[in-house]
């Protein structure tokens, strides 16, 4: 909503404050500020003129007139002007040598066309008032000859923006913006809605209304002998230009400056198009209308329509119908003012894409009492300025809407907000936007439920205070161009936004003692922090998933990861299930980074994935929510709802370690996959166990199962997979040949109770190397681990630092090389110690997967 200053000052006595300063109280008061625009403040040294004499210069392309104009000097001007809309003797405004127009436009004298042109005739669109004009501006020839036009016609001006929630349709006109400015400034309001509009004298028109859930106030009234070629006077153009609206002709300029000032939509119709009665309804089957954008709609059994006895003549609230609008010729009007369904324009509306400035008003809420106000207004200017008669007589047809009455403690605003506010106080500010206020409970009301007239309830601690706080009520009845307020918290929301929003303090909420991370969160952290220490970037990818994905991971029929929650509203059809593994959207997120030219890319994301049980059922129970939910409904969701784990995963591609003048690198493979798994396993301070499986999308050579040791059961829990992607699998997303990933759940590697620092030993550590030889297809995870639990509680560490294979070892074997690092907390081993700690080590290896010492 675009609003000028001037035209607001004629409603309210503003205080000689700047625009900035009355944007700064109305957005303290809840209108949000969009921008001020400055109008005419730069133009300079432009006059009242009149032509003379001129003459038409011939051999160009276009006419141009050679002017002799007077300005108020001792001679007259000579100037060059393109225009032809003018004759001798017209009044026109004129920019003199030196003069400033909008833009920093400077005019100057100059030769143009073979003559001096000492200055320039204005148009409309030069002065800033219009975007285009046909030919300059013709203005009345009373006007005096030599005065400054910017002071003459309002030229110089402010005009506020404001950007108007869907809760505050009276902030679409001038007079509700007049209003807070008002209240805002205290100073008093002249409603433009107040004037005694005429209302005898019969009807105007015949007029029903048939659907009273369409609308509940229909008025028509007519005017006689309008004079179509009447212009719109000068003052209502620039108004209406300041307020974002081009001018038409006058009639329809006229409907429109009323709905911005009083902010009532208004039609016009041709009488003389008109038959029969005029009647407003709910679409019927197959009807159609050709709106004035000229477009034949077809209309849904739910539009409200105005029609008479040829069938709908305008879609109410939205746009007129092309059959009867003001012509050229129009001489008989009948002006249209009425209340409709708020949600039946806003439906209405969307239903066909055609968003007007009348349905703006309407879905937000117009007020009732306003049709016989701005109809009577419209007439008026339609006499004044376009010579009409005035018909007899209104058509008022209305259905009959009880007013809402909240009943309030007088203290509830001050429980809302946590601040003290005097009753007085609550009152006063409710009267001054227009609400009544009586002492105690509405008579529709009880002490115990605060029933408003509408018959809503005041429920929950509201309603136990109005029980006990029976002698400090308060019974509201809230004004017409409010709609909006239908809840004690309205209410309060308004009082305290006039008290304002800037004293209600900023409390923190205290900190209980003790408080931080939960272990899980401190765990998600040390994670992150160990992954990308390690090199891998953290992303975050859209938590959904398609049927696509799970068969482009060639899932089993029967696998648990194809069993996914549906969502109800999914923002992509491709994508309407729930994830229930991270890998689909980190491949998708790796392949885009690929396409952009990211070859070697290594990603992480830990993020919950949505398992839903086999027994739960396909939807949650959708609940009412005037009411707590009982403990059987929550029990009912919380059995709908899926697992949900946390997992981390990991994907990499192209070079782990990068080339460079160093030497070659190293591409990343399925091992670096398996040592993001280590890693993650180190920040959660367990150890992970690794052995050779078939999963999928993994490879079925290049698997790897990852799991953890129970702790009270000592048995392997399988916590995720690691390992090379299948190659369809890098197929079908479009990867990068032999991409890796990892997936485990961290939910499963939390360790119980905090997490323990590792004792740091002070005396030296001894080393040990030894070389086994094993079976070509023994895995190496199997040979640490029992060199693990062989050398016993003095192994501080175990590393593979060479793997051979050769006729040395012979064929079908390979040698796996091993540093092991002892050390004692309390003593110097000895090599007699580590030795025996060794040779453990060897003994069970060789144990357990025939391992031998090399060279043995």
């Amino acid at each position: 909503m675009k609003v000028p200053l001037s035209w607001l000052r004629e409603y309210v006595d503003l205080p000689p404050v700047t625009a900035q300063e009355v944007a700064d109280r109305l957005t303290a008061a809840g209108l949000k500020l969009e921008a001020i625009h400055s109008h005419g403040h730069e133009i300079k040294n432009v006059v009242v003129g009149r032509v003379l004499e001129f003459e038409e210069l011939a051999g160009f392309k276009k006419p141009i007139r050679h002017c002799k104009v007077e300005v108020g000097e001792a001679t007259p001007r000579e100037i060059v002007c393109g225009a032809t809309n003018f004759s001798e003797g017209a009044v026109v405004p004129v920019a003199l040598p030196g003069a400033v127009l909008p833009g920093g436009f400077e005019i100057g004298s100059r030769k143009t066309y073979g003559r001096l042109s000492d200055g320039m005739i204005c148009s409309e669109a030069e002065l800033g008032i219009a975007e285009s004009s046909p030919g300059i501006l013709l203005l009345p020839q009373d006007t005096p000859i030599g005065a400054d036009v910017v002071e003459l016609l309002g030229l110089r001006d402010d005009v506020l923006e404001l950007e108007v929630a869907t809760d505050r349709g009276y902030a679409l006109s001038i007079r509700g913006v007049a209003r807070e400015a008002a209240i805002a400034f205290g100073v008093p309001f002249r409603d433009p809605a107040a004037s005694e509009a005429e209302s005898g004298g019969g009807e105007s028109w015949p007029a029903a209304i048939a659907d009273p859930t369409a609308c509940d106030r229909f008025v028509l009234r007519s005017v006689t002998g309008f004079d179509p070629a009447a212009e719109s006077p000068l003052w209502m153009r620039v108004r209406l230009a300041r307020a974002g609206m081009r001018s038409v002709s006058l009639a329809v300029d006229i409907t429109n400056y009323v709905m911005l000032e009083l902010g009532q939509p208004l039609h016009a119709f041709d009488r003389s198009r008109l038959s029969g009665p005029i009647v407003v309804r709910r679409a019927r089957p197959g009807e159609t209308l050709e709106t004035l954008d000229h477009v034949v709609r077809t209309l849904h059994d739910e539009d409200i329509l105005i029609t008479d006895d040829s069938g709908p003549i305008s879609m109410a609230g939205t746009m007129g119908g092309l059959h009867t609008e003001i012509s050229e010729t129009s001489t008989d009007i009948v002006i249209e003012a009425a209340h409709f369904s708020a949600t039946g324009i806003a439906r209405e509306s969307r239903r066909h894409n055609l968003v007007s400035e009348a349905s703006k008003r309407f879905e937000r809420g117009v007020d009732r009492e306003l049709p016989l106000a701005a109809s009577w207004r419209a007439v008026q200017l339609l006499v004044e300025l376009g010579g009409a008669v005035a018909g007899p007589g209104v058509t008022h047809a209305q259905v009959e809407v009880s007013p809402v009455r909240i009943t309030i403690p007088a203290d509830h605003p001050s429980r809302v907000a946590g601040v003290t506010y005097e009753r007085e106080s609550v009152i006063r500010r409710l009267e001054q936007i227009g609400c009544v206020v009586t002492e105690g409970a509405a008579p529709a009301a009880t002490a115990g439920h605060g029933v408003a007239a509408t018959g809503v309830l005041a429920s929950g601690d509201l309603a136990d205070r109005l029980a006990v706080h029976g002698d400090d009520l308060i019974t509201v009845t809230p004004p017409t161009w409010r709609p909006d307020l239908t809840d004690p918290n309205d209410l309060a929301e308004e009082v305290i936004r006039l008290e304002g929003y800037d004293l209600i303090p900023s409390v923190l909420p205290p900190a209980p003692a003790g408080g931080g991370l939960t272990e899980a969160q401190r765990l998600r952290r040390r994670v992150g922090g160990a992954l990308a220490h390690a090199g891998y970037v953290e992303v975050l990818a859209y938590p959904f998933m398609g049927p696509r994905d799970l068969d482009n991971l060639l899932l089993p029929e029967q696998d648990p990861r194809r069993r996914a929650t549906r969502l109800v509203n999914p923002l992509s059809e491709d994508e309407p299930y729930m994830r229930t593994t991270l890998l689909p959207g980190l491949l998708k997120i790796l392949v885009r980074n690929v396409g952009r030219g990211f070859a070697d890319v290594a990603l992480f994301e830990s993020g919950l994935v949505y398992r839903p049980e086999p027994q739960a059922p396909a939807t949650a129970p959708v609940l009412p929510v005037d009411r707590r939910p009982t403990e059987e409904e929550l029990a009912a969701i919380e059995t709908a709802l899926p697992r949900q784990p946390l997992r981390v995963a990991v994907v990499l591609a192209g070079e782990f370690e990068r080339s460079g003048w160093w030497g070659e690198g190293r591409q990343a493979s399925w091992a670096d996959a398996i040592e993001a798994a280590r890693t993650v396993a180190r920040a959660a301070g367990v150890e992970l166990g690794v052995r050779a499986d078939q999963h999928e999308p993994w490879h079925p050579g290049r698997c790897a199962a990852l799991t953890v040791t129970d702790a009270e059961t000592g048995e392997p829990v399988l916590v995720g997979h690691a390992g090379e992607l299948h190659p369809r699998v890098v197929e079908a997303y479009g990867l990068p040949p032999r991409t890796c990933a990892m997936e485990l759940e961290l939910s499963l590697l939390s360790p119980d109770g905090p997490a323990q620092t590792p004792a740091v030993s002070a005396y030296p550590v001894a080393t040990q190397d030894v070389a086994l030889t094993v079976a070509a297809s023994t895995p190496v995870a199997e040979v640490e681990a029992a060199l693990r639990a062989g050398a016993g509680e003095l192994l501080e560490s175990i590393r593979l630092f060479d793997v051979y294979t050769g006729p040395q070892v012979g064929e079908g074997n390979k040698s796996l090389a091993y540093t092991l690092r002892f050390r004692a907390p309390d003593r110097t081993l000895t090599v007699e110690e580590t030795t025996a700690a060794r040779d453990a080590a060897v003994a069970l290896a060789a144990e357990r997967t025939g391992a031998q010492l090399r060279g043995a």
